[in-house]
């Protein structure tokens, strides 16, 4: 048997502890996507578009690295998306070869209710999330 002393039976609560919090947050966030008609992905697409860094649009390999999925899945997601009138293509005026995803009003406003909606639980969930990466960088700090 593996010796586990060097982690305490304390250290792996306070991991199993954050995991869970974790699960809970994920769940509620895709509760909520789904009650607006998105898949937990589709509202990670929506968000990772409108947050890009520098810009409000996104190209599809950038979105295919910020979801960490294939090329191919990210352009069926953005198809999927744009058939919901989410997100529309946008010609890059300086480089016509590229497309720009954007979002559209619709996309924009079921965003902010989601946007709205996940800060409201990020308060009540916060604390506890912070409490518990403080006490997860100190066991990683030995």
């Amino acid at each position: 048997m593996t010796d586990l002393s060097t982690i305490s039976k304390n250290d792996y609560e306070t991991l199993a502890e954050f995991r869970y919090a974790v699960r809970r947050f994920l769940s509620f966030s895709e509760n909520a996507a789904g009650s607006v008609g998105l898949t937990l992905q589709q509202h990670q697409a929506l968000l990772f578009i409108i947050g890009h860094p520098g810009r409000r649009q996104i190209t599809i390999g950038e979105l295919a690295e910020r979801l960490q999925i294939h090329h191919h899945s990210a352009v069926g997601l953005v198809n999927r998306l744009e058939d919901k009138g989410f997100v529309e293509r946008v010609l890059n005026e300086a480089d016509r070869r590229q497309v720009f995803i954007g979002l559209t009003g619709k996309g924009v406003s079921v965003l902010e209710s989601l946007a709205s909606t996940h800060r409201e639980e990020l308060r009540v969930m916060g604390p506890q999330l912070c409490t518990l990466l403080r006490q997860i960088t100190r066991l990683a700090d030995g």
